[in-house]
């Protein structure tokens, strides 16, 4: 038999922080040094950081990864590593990794294939690698090979797959293959998107049962530069087996994931190959659909999803809560503020930052959390993790003659059972004194009749320098709570409720998210045999949404203002993701809700969510910064660009309303009218 011991390693890097990014890798290599460890493979980009964005243009931004990389080199004695850098070559630049064995550098591979879709934006900055195509570069003083490489390190062959490159169709794997190559490394950053990690291994563990070899695969790991957060997914597979995987959403600078591979035995599985070996026809994107007796990786996925236990509730909670602890920590600020009405998404937003708290404690302990975030001086003292709440977590409840004693008490309960510093102050006279202002100019009373929206608006907007005032004193992040199905149709106040530097829910829907909080009040995060439920939920749990900006003889719910969230939901991703027309989007609904909601229902609300969308592209131009938690998110930044100003649908809308008229009448009509 001839054993190896290769480790992936992940790492919680940031853009263009040298001297940390290096300390990570160093110490890394140092920790598979302790076990003993020949081979390690640490993730793309990783001396920079994965998201430098146009800094990766500026020449300074490579001559600094460069100089880390002539650092790292001296410590990799007795062992062969791969670090992620950006190269240039032949005035290109290139997204490459250098592969390094006893303190000398072999050469420099380059990537292949770009992701520039959705957030990935590769081809802006990098050009591919023809496959096939080697050439000399020079470092230094000393020239090495880049490019479509394979290593030979005392008989073993080495060659790459860097993340996109797996998950294309012709894959260099099967060209390494062909190469006689023993070990792939996949050296990744691949963000995290909800259940991800059962494709990933898929493609992982059919790349090694596929080529015959063992493969080594990392990601980064936590909220890299903003918006992204990468989960530390990390695996090694020999021949269609799972041999080692990683913990996920870790609170930790790096974590190893270690295993012996058998490289006699890979050797002896491609001489049995009698036929050219396929990856299959499977797209990345498919459902898995299991034959009578499924493929071993198919099975193997199975299995790793059920030992990871991470439901898409479970996963929400766990991205989110490390992407707030290391957006707070890489910002230095010192705590996060919420404007807490104690409805549904402010009650959210508290309730991830009490579980950023009480997640660490699994992942990290109370010390090294508070050794994170030493520069926050106020809680090195803590004895608990209620004491680091009080400091780090403070809300704010901002009631008007319109509020009900329902969202207080909620918005009280819940600040409770976080620990979290609550305030309580009534906006009433604010809201008076502009009304009265500008009912002087226009020489006239203002009326819910007359100014339904103004009147509105102005008390959410009358919230927002109160609470950042209140962020201010404590240099706070100040948390935006809005959620994706008000980003859709711009359901908000602008400078009111989208007030913020962050928001954290942006990408989820209303309809999940009332959801996922009846979850975290009754099932909650599996934590070492126990779960981590906050029952103080309990009381938002029992409302239905409302802005609360109406009197409160008017019965105000966010449902009657819009549509059923559900709806609004299902229309949006018909006609956002799948890209459909109005007329095919109210088909669909037609099939969707037949039995619920009236078809004049579905009608008006296509013809309204249409509508909306297309005037309210501004608002999204300026909602604050949103995490990346599924492909098909309506950032423009990062996923859904559309103009600012369009034609608004006016002919679809037509031909939508014909359609309709043409067909009323003759459908049965749905048991629920709204």
């Amino acid at each position: 038999m001839l054993l190896i011991k290769v480790a992936a390693g992940a790492l919680n890097q940031t853009p263009m922080a040298w001297d940390t990014n290096c300390q990570h890798i160093i110490d890394t290599i140092e920790a598979a040094r302790q076990q003993d460890v020949t081979l390690l493979c640490l993730p793309e980009l990783c001396i920079t950081g994965y998201g430098c964005e146009d800094a990766f243009y500026a020449q300074n931004t490579t001559d600094q990864a460069l100089k880390i990389l002539l650092e790292i080199v001296p410590h990799t004695a007795n062992m062969a590593v791969s670090v992620g850098l950006p190269l240039r070559f032949n005035n290109k630049l290139y997204n490459a990794v250098c592969f390094v064995a006893n303190k000398r550098i072999l050469g420099f591979v380059a990537k292949q294939h770009l992701p520039n879709n959705g957030v990935f934006y590769e081809d802006r900055w990098f050009h591919r690698w023809p496959a096939g195509v080697r050439d000399e570069i020079k470092v230094g003083d000393f020239s090495y090979p880049i490019g479509d490489l394979v290593f030979d390190l005392s008989g073993v062959r080495i060659g790459f797959e860097i993340c996109e490159d797996a998950w294309v169709a012709q894959r260099p794997g099967r060209a390494l293959f062909d190469r006689g190559v023993d070990i792939i490394l996949n050296p990744s950053a691949s963000p995290f998107t909800f259940t991800k990690f059962t494709t990933r291994e898929r493609l992982v563990l059919e790349g090694s049962r596929a080529f015959s070899c063992s493969y080594v695969y990392t990601n980064l790991l936590g909220n890299e530069a903003g918006r992204l957060i990468f989960d530390g997914d990390a695996m090694i597979a020999q021949d269609g087996a799972l041999l080692a995987s990683s913990p996920r959403f870790g609170y930790a600078d790096f974590y190893l994931t270690v295993a012996t591979i058998d490289v006699e035995a890979t050797r002896l599985s491609a001489a049995q190959v009698k036929s050219p070996l396929t990856t299959g026809n499977w797209k990345v994107n498919d459902v898995f659909e299991w034959p009578e007796t499924p493929p071993a990786y198919q099975v193997a996925a199975l299995e790793a999803f059920e030992r990871e236990g991470f439901l898409k509730e479970e996963e929400f909670a766990r991205a989110v809560s490390l992407a707030l602890f290391d957006y707070l920590r890489k910002s230095r600020s010192q705590g996060f503020t919420v404007s807490l009405s104690g409805g549904a998404d402010s009650c959210a937003c508290v309730a991830l930052c009490g579980l950023m708290i009480r997640l660490a404690d699994e992942s990290i302990g109370l010390e090294a959390f508070k050794k994170k975030l030493g520069y926050i001086k106020k809680i090195q003292a803590a004895q608990t993790f209620e004491d680091v709440a009080k400091e780090l977590i403070h809300s704010i409840y901002q009631g008007t003659e319109n509020s009900s004693n329902d969202t207080y008490e909620s918005a009280e309960r819940l600040a409770a059972s976080m620990g979290a510093t609550f305030y309580n102050i009534n906006i009433n006279g604010l809201v008076e004194t502009y009304k009265n202002l500008i009912e002087q100019q226009i020489g006239r009373d203002l009326t819910w009749e007359q100014d339904d929206i103004p009147l509105q608006n102005i008390q959410a907007r009358v919230r927002a320098p109160s609470v950042w005032l209140l962020a201010n004193l404590s240099n706070h992040l100040l948390l935006s709570t809005s959620n994706r199905s008000e980003v859709a149709v711009g359901y908000c106040t602008m400078d009111g409720d989208t007030a913020g530097s962050i928001s954290p829910i942006a990408c989820v829907d209303k309809h999940w998210l009332r959801s996922w909080l009846v979850w975290l009040e009754t099932v909650g995060c599996h934590v070492k045999g126990r779960n981590i439920k906050i029952e103080g939920l309990k009381k938002v749990n029992s409302l239905q949404p409302t802005a609360e900006l109406r009197p409160q003889a008017n019965h105000q719910t966010d449902e009657k203002d819009l549509m059923p969230y559900e709806l609004l939901d299902a229309i949006e991703e018909v006609a956002i993701r799948d890209k459909k027309s109005p007329i095919d989007n109210l088909k669909y609904m037609e099939v969707l809700f037949a039995n619920k909601y009236s078809r004049e229902l579905l009608f008006v609300s296509v013809e309204r969510f249409f509508k909306l969308w297309s005037r309210n592209q501004w608002k999204r131009e300026r909602y604050a910064p949103s995490f990346h938690l599924d492909s098909f998110n309506l950032d423009p930044r990062s996923w859904c660009r559309y103009p600012i100003l369009s034609g608004g649908f006016e002919k679809e809308l037509e031909e939508l309303r014909a359609y309709y008229e043409g067909k009323k009448g003759k459908n049965r009509q749905g048991k629920i009218g709204f």
